[in-house]
């Protein structure tokens, strides 16, 4: 993984549907979350334990139902 771009990570998903995704890093102990195609608007910082939280719920289909109309 290329560690070019400040440590951010996007999802390879966002790559084929014109880089609608969030990017993530860890930063200062915390897990940091930012719109992809505007960065600049800001962040979203996690704790470690609340971000692995929620990723056990999205790994598990709990934030799902929001995907639907």
């Amino acid at each position: 993984m290329s560690n070019d771009n400040g440590g951010w990570i996007m999802s390879s998903r966002s790559a084929g549907n014109g880089g609608s995704c969030v990017e993530a890093r860890r930063h200062n102990g915390l897990i940091e979350v930012r719109n992809s195609k505007n960065p600049e608007a800001g962040v979203v910082r996690f704790t470690v334990e609340e971000w692995d939280s929620f990723l056990f719920g999205a790994k598990r289909g709990e934030f799902d139902v929001l995907l639907t109309d």
